[in-house]
């Protein structure tokens, strides 16, 4: 990506694979819906994978403008997952070490790392999103504001990231 300014590097655990961030993010959320706890599951159960889901069932991610991502290295290692085949969200693990990178809602502007690749810099979680999906039992006691689906806050994050970027939707490609 051309004339991107130096940022964060956000590494798999072995190294081999990384993805360079130029700012910071825009929004810091934990995502407790049926999809992101499925992945998370699936993920955790790579050899040798850590955790991927808080243990309130919600995964911890951290949301940056598509034009401020590239893949700096490693991208022979990264795997798109699917939940379905025709799912417009891709999972990107790297398969050196069974680490989740990234999250990528294709049709959109953003791209969400996960927590664990960005928590030396990452901000405190802003919200907690889509508690109703959260598995039976679950208890939020963390005092990260909380709501059943997506919040007006949310929207309002998300638009104004685009509109910051002239209302494209770049391609993570790698």
């Amino acid at each position: 990506m051309a004339g991107m300014r130096r940022g964060l590097t956000a590494t798999c655990r072995c190294g081999r694979a990384a993805v360079e961030v130029a700012d910071d993010p825009f929004l810091s959320v934990v995502c407790c819906c049926a999809s992101c706890r499925a992945a998370g599951l699936e993920f955790e159960r790579e050899p040798g994978a850590a955790a991927v889901l808080r243990p309130d069932g919600g995964t911890d991610y951290c949301l940056y403008r598509k034009d401020r991502v590239r893949v700096a290295h490693g991208g022979e290692r990264l795997e798109a997952r699917r939940l379905t085949p025709g799912s417009p969200t891709r999972r990107v693990l790297a398969t050196c070490c069974n680490t989740p990178m990234f999250l990528d809602f294709t049709p959109g502007h953003w791209l969400t790392l996960y927590r664990d690749r960005v928590r030396e810099s990452a901000p405190a979680p802003q919200m907690r999103l889509m508690a109703m999906d959260a598995p039976s039992g679950a208890t939020f006691t963390d005092g990260i504001p909380t709501y059943p689906r997506h919040s007006a806050m949310f929207v309002l994050k998300l638009f104004g990231a685009w509109a910051a970027m002239g209302f494209r939707r770049p391609v993570m490609d790698w």
